[in-house]
């Protein structure tokens, strides 16, 4: 058999892997009928952020991804940051959404932890104490910075997780490294193909998301075909496929936990 048709093959192969697992572990299985309108799908606390009045000691940044809303939420995660600074009762959230107003940029669009229209988050960076104090500076001045404040497009992007991989960029010590169904990560301009990767500790090559290669310690290397994404991490071990995000170990960023 020709390489070629290897090659193909494989391929064919990952996606198929991928989408099957992206659909056995359906985000919208545990969500009646009755709770599927965007209207009336649940969005209340996951459970999952620490206690802001219970910690209100210690400083906190975590950033969560859920599937986004309806059938995209088989391919795709929609990601935001939540922090609090030591001293703080409550959460800042910030996120990008494409709805509702010119300015795509949101803060406390919803609860800190909240269900994304029914899908559960999942944590992707948990900084705790002076780590996530000494970043959240950073994090508000990545955001005022953010290029695309009134642009979105869901494919290929810009929109939220462009958005994310922007702050990633710009506050390294996040170590933030966005799954590979994180579709607009890896978004650039055709003027900039070429810069770092979503996690600030690699680089990356990218025409508009829809080809382009990252290599970084957080991300490993991906490849990325008309904004589906392959590749290897080697930092925790595994698979990086479109539609599941990730096949292996958990790759939370974690300190001061």
């Amino acid at each position: 058999m020709k390489r070629s048709n290897l090659l193909a093959l494989g391929f064919a192969a990952m996606l198929t892997l991928s989408f099957g697992l992206s659909l056995a572990d359906d985000p919208r299985a545990s969500v009646s009928a009755g709770e599927r309108s965007w209207r009336t799908a649940p969005r209340h606390s996951a459970g999952i952020a620490p206690d802001p009045v219970a910690h209100a000691g210690q400083a906190i940044v975590q950033v969560y991804a859920a599937p986004t809303y309806g059938w995209r939420g088989y391919f795709a995660v929609h990601p935001w940051i939540i922090y609090k600074r030591s001293g703080e009762t409550a959460y800042t959230r910030y996120e990008v959404v494409g709805w509702g107003g010119t300015n795509v940029v949101r803060r406390n669009h919803a609860i800190a932890d909240g269900l994304w229209y029914g899908a559960m988050p999942a944590v992707l960076v948990d900084h705790r104490g002076e780590s996530a104090q000494s970043m959240i500076d950073d994090i508000e001045a990545a955001i005022g910075r953010y290029p695309y404040v009134n642009e979105y497009r869901s494919y290929p992007g810009p929109n939220s997780n462009t958005f994310l991989a922007h702050i990633g960029r710009e506050v390294p010590a996040l170590a933030l490294d966005m799954p590979a169904n994180a579709i607009g990560k890896d978004y650039r301009p055709v003027s900039q193909p070429l810069g770092l990767s979503p996690s600030g500790a690699g680089v990356q090559v990218s025409l508009l998301g829809l080809l382009g290669l990252t290599v970084g310690l957080e991300e490993g290397v991906e490849f990325n075909i008309l904004g589906l994404n392959f590749g290897i991490d080697l930092n925790r071990p595994g698979l990086r496929l479109p539609a599941i995000g990730r096949l292996g170990m958990d790759d939370v960023s974690v300190s001061g936990v």
